[in-house]
């Protein structure tokens, strides 16, 4: 966190000048001097890295040079739509690709297996935009079902908007919801088919079927339960891969999110509201690590028995 605070700082202060870009032709050189004081702007820079991490830690994000609004208020009024859409493609993508990679594994060499290697290649090699743009051919122009753009209707609940609550919101949601967790289904498809065929191939399993239990319960008890663990990892990672990647496809949707912000905030040089992404993604990472590395005393036994020997 401290190291993205500092590129952010750099970012924040040597990226063009923050005062050329707040103030107008008309404005005047006294102006601009007035405005560089209160900024603080003419402090050595250590000193505005302590101040900057001290604003950073109480939530003050600065000002956006392109709305005038304030930064934390301007990324909170955005997060809702950008998370909502996380979530989906993770829902999206878990719940496919986890049976579809166990399907590949059970029934290697089948017909089922080679179709699911295929979705694999396919999920893996087309770019998120392409994929976007092909799904609003074919489920917006070709086939009308389905919107190509914005959130729908949504409803507002304290400080937080949601589309769940309504069916143009949940609508919106299904073309962005698919074409970001597409590549992370065809992950986690992988993953799933290739931890499942060594667990299969591992020597518990084989006292598992010596003790006669029954082909299902050793399928779905045993090995799919020890196969979790790596897939959890990369679920992990990639749902804050997918909130700082979520650029492309907000952009393609036009998802009125913080990653289709970013994209405006880069094009008119916004650097507090850039700083500010940056900031809470790294914040995004490292809890979610943190979760990740939590839920593994849940799901692996090991662990548990291990822990409690210590204790012992």
């Amino acid at each position: 966190m401290t190291a993205v605070g500092a590129i952010a700082f750099v970012l924040f202060h040597y990226v063009g000048d923050p005062v050329e870009m707040m103030v107008g032709v008309e404005d005047s050189a006294e102006m601009r001097v007035e405005l560089r004081e209160r900024l603080g702007l003419n402090d050595p820079a250590p000193v505005q890295f302590i101040r900057f991490i001290g604003d950073v830690a109480t939530g003050n994000l600065g000002v956006s040079y392109r709305t005038r609004q304030p930064v934390a208020e301007l990324i909170f009024s955005r997060l809702p739509a950008t998370l909502e859409l996380v979530f989906c493609a993770t829902i999206f993508a878990l719940g496919t690709g986890i049976p579809l990679g166990v399907a590949a594994a059970l029934y290697r060499g089948r017909w089922t297996g080679y179709l699911a290697d295929l979705t694999t290649l396919v999920g893996i090699s087309m770019p998120t935009f392409m994929t976007g743009t092909l799904l609003i051919f074919l489920f917006a122009v070709t086939f009308p079902i389905l919107p190509s753009f914005g959130r729908g209707e949504v409803v507002k609940i304290g400080w937080w908007t949601t589309g769940f609550l309504t069916v143009s919101g949940l609508k919106s949601l299904i073309l962005p919801s698919v074409t970001l967790g597409l590549f992370q289904l065809t992950m986690i498809m992988r993953l799933m088919r290739g931890e499942m065929l060594e667990t299969l191939r591992s020597d518990f399993i084989k006292f598992q079927h010596a003790r006669g239990l029954s082909t299902r319960r050793i399928h779905f008890r045993h090995a799919l339960r020890n196969s979790l663990m790596p897939v959890i990892t990369v679920s992990g990672m990639q749902f804050g891969a997918l909130l700082a990647f979520s650029i492309v496809t907000e952009s393609v949707f036009q998802w009125p999110g913080v990653g289709l912000l970013f994209v405006q905030s880069v094009n008119n040089v916004d650097v507090p509201v850039m700083a500010a992404y940056l900031m809470i993604v790294a914040a995004f990472f490292v809890t979610i690590n943190l979760v990740v590395d939590l839920l593994y005393y849940y799901i692996d036994p090991r662990l548990k028995s291990g822990l409690q020997g210590r204790r012992a």
